[in-house]
Protein backbone atom coordinates (compact mmCIF):
# COMPACT_ATOMS: atom_id res chain seq x y z
CA UNK A 1 0.00 0.00 0.00
CA UNK A 2 1.36 3.41 -0.91
CA UNK A 3 1.38 6.37 1.45
CA UNK A 4 -1.28 8.02 -0.69
CA UNK A 5 -3.53 4.96 -0.45
CA UNK A 6 -3.02 4.81 3.33
CA UNK A 7 -4.07 8.46 3.66
CA UNK A 8 -7.18 8.11 1.50
CA UNK A 9 -10.35 8.34 3.59
CA UNK A 10 -12.73 5.39 3.53
CA UNK A 11 -16.22 6.55 2.49
CA UNK A 12 -18.73 6.43 5.33
CA UNK A 13 -21.28 4.80 3.05
CA UNK A 14 -19.38 2.43 0.76
CA UNK A 15 -22.64 1.22 -0.80
CA UNK A 16 -23.62 4.73 -1.89
CA UNK A 17 -20.14 5.46 -3.23
CA UNK A 18 -20.18 2.14 -5.09
CA UNK A 19 -23.59 2.90 -6.63
CA UNK A 20 -22.51 6.38 -7.73
CA UNK A 21 -19.26 5.14 -9.26
CA UNK A 22 -21.00 2.24 -11.02
CA UNK A 23 -23.63 4.64 -12.41
CA UNK A 24 -20.87 6.95 -13.67
CA UNK A 25 -19.17 4.02 -15.39
CA UNK A 26 -22.43 2.97 -17.06
CA UNK A 27 -23.14 6.55 -18.13
CA UNK A 28 -19.64 6.85 -19.56
CA UNK A 29 -20.10 3.63 -21.52
CA UNK A 30 -23.40 4.90 -22.93
CA UNK A 31 -21.79 8.18 -23.91
CA UNK A 32 -18.88 6.42 -25.61
CA UNK A 33 -21.23 4.06 -27.47
CA UNK A 34 -23.25 7.02 -28.71
CA UNK A 35 -20.15 8.87 -29.83
CA UNK A 36 -18.91 5.80 -31.69
CA UNK A 37 -22.29 5.36 -33.42
CA UNK A 38 -22.35 9.04 -34.39
CA UNK A 39 -18.72 8.95 -35.53
CA UNK A 40 -19.36 5.83 -37.61
CA UNK A 41 -22.20 7.49 -39.48
CA UNK A 42 -20.36 10.81 -39.68
CA UNK A 43 -17.29 9.19 -41.23
CA UNK A 44 -19.11 6.71 -43.53
CA UNK A 45 -21.20 9.58 -44.89
CA UNK A 46 -24.56 7.90 -45.32
CA UNK A 47 -26.64 5.33 -43.41
CA UNK A 48 -26.88 3.24 -46.62
CA UNK A 49 -23.21 2.28 -46.19
CA UNK A 50 -23.51 1.16 -42.54
CA UNK A 51 -24.28 -2.52 -43.35
CA UNK A 52 -21.19 -2.69 -45.57
CA UNK A 53 -19.16 -1.13 -42.77
CA UNK A 54 -19.19 -4.36 -40.76
CA UNK A 55 -16.48 -6.26 -42.75
CA UNK A 56 -17.52 -9.85 -41.98
CA UNK A 57 -14.51 -11.61 -43.64
CA UNK A 58 -11.00 -12.08 -42.29
CA UNK A 59 -9.13 -11.69 -45.56
CA UNK A 60 -5.91 -9.66 -45.02
CA UNK A 61 -7.11 -6.90 -47.30
CA UNK A 62 -10.34 -6.71 -45.32
CA UNK A 63 -8.43 -6.66 -42.02
CA UNK A 64 -6.39 -3.71 -43.32
CA UNK A 65 -9.57 -1.94 -44.39
CA UNK A 66 -11.14 -2.58 -40.96
CA UNK A 67 -8.05 -1.22 -39.23
CA UNK A 68 -8.04 1.93 -41.35
CA UNK A 69 -11.76 2.39 -40.78
CA UNK A 70 -11.41 1.90 -37.02
CA UNK A 71 -8.72 4.57 -36.91
CA UNK A 72 -10.93 7.10 -38.69
CA UNK A 73 -13.92 6.33 -36.45
CA UNK A 74 -11.78 6.36 -33.31
CA UNK A 75 -10.24 9.73 -34.13
CA UNK A 76 -13.66 11.21 -34.89
CA UNK A 77 -15.15 9.75 -31.70
CA UNK A 78 -12.27 11.30 -29.78
CA UNK A 79 -13.01 14.68 -31.31
CA UNK A 80 -16.70 14.37 -30.46
CA UNK A 81 -15.91 13.16 -26.94
CA UNK A 82 -13.43 15.94 -26.23
CA UNK A 83 -15.95 18.70 -26.87
CA UNK A 84 -19.52 17.33 -27.04
CA UNK A 85 -20.92 20.82 -26.32
CA UNK A 86 -19.29 22.10 -29.51
CA UNK A 87 -20.83 19.23 -31.49
CA UNK A 88 -24.30 19.23 -29.90
CA UNK A 89 -26.07 20.17 -33.16
CA UNK A 90 -24.07 17.64 -35.19
CA UNK A 91 -24.75 14.87 -32.66
CA UNK A 92 -28.45 15.72 -32.69
CA UNK A 93 -28.52 15.69 -36.50
CA UNK A 94 -26.65 12.37 -36.69
CA UNK A 95 -29.00 10.86 -34.10
CA UNK A 96 -32.00 11.95 -36.19
CA UNK A 97 -30.49 10.55 -39.39
CA UNK A 98 -29.85 7.18 -37.75
CA UNK A 99 -33.37 6.92 -36.32
CA UNK A 100 -35.02 8.22 -39.50
CA UNK A 101 -33.70 5.35 -41.62
CA UNK A 102 -34.31 2.63 -39.04
CA UNK A 103 -31.01 2.47 -37.15
CA UNK A 104 -32.95 3.04 -33.93
CA UNK A 105 -30.51 1.33 -31.55
CA UNK A 106 -27.59 3.38 -32.85
CA UNK A 107 -29.71 6.51 -32.66
CA UNK A 108 -30.60 5.79 -29.04
CA UNK A 109 -26.91 5.46 -28.17
CA UNK A 110 -26.24 8.97 -29.48
CA UNK A 111 -28.66 10.27 -26.85
CA UNK A 112 -26.04 9.45 -24.19
CA UNK A 113 -23.58 12.18 -25.12
CA UNK A 114 -26.44 14.60 -25.76
CA UNK A 115 -28.02 13.95 -22.37
CA UNK A 116 -24.62 14.13 -20.64
CA UNK A 117 -24.15 17.62 -22.08
CA UNK A 118 -27.50 18.64 -20.64
CA UNK A 119 -26.99 16.92 -17.26
CA UNK A 120 -23.48 18.13 -16.52
CA UNK A 121 -23.10 21.81 -17.30
CA UNK A 122 -19.66 23.34 -17.42
CA UNK A 123 -18.45 24.42 -14.01
CA UNK A 124 -17.14 27.88 -13.36
CA UNK A 125 -14.44 28.80 -10.85
CA UNK A 126 -17.08 30.29 -8.52
CA UNK A 127 -19.01 27.01 -8.26
CA UNK A 128 -19.03 25.72 -4.70
CA UNK A 129 -17.36 22.64 -3.29
CA UNK A 130 -20.57 20.61 -3.46
CA UNK A 131 -20.87 21.19 -7.21
CA UNK A 132 -17.27 20.18 -7.80
CA UNK A 133 -17.62 17.10 -5.58
CA UNK A 134 -20.79 16.06 -7.41
CA UNK A 135 -19.09 16.08 -10.80
CA UNK A 136 -15.64 15.06 -9.62
CA UNK A 137 -14.12 18.03 -11.43
CA UNK A 138 -11.47 20.28 -10.04
CA UNK A 139 -11.69 23.92 -11.07
CA UNK A 140 -8.72 26.21 -10.78
CA UNK A 141 -9.57 29.75 -9.72
CA UNK A 142 -6.96 31.27 -12.03
CA UNK A 143 -8.66 30.05 -15.19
Amino acid sequence: MTAREAEAPVPEDVGAADAVLAARARASAEVLAGLIAAAELDTVGTPRLLPHDLFPDYDPEIVRAVWERALVVGVRAGQLMARPRFYRDKLSRLQGELEEVGFAAMGRTVRGPLSAVARYPELHAVDDEAARALTGRQVRCDQ
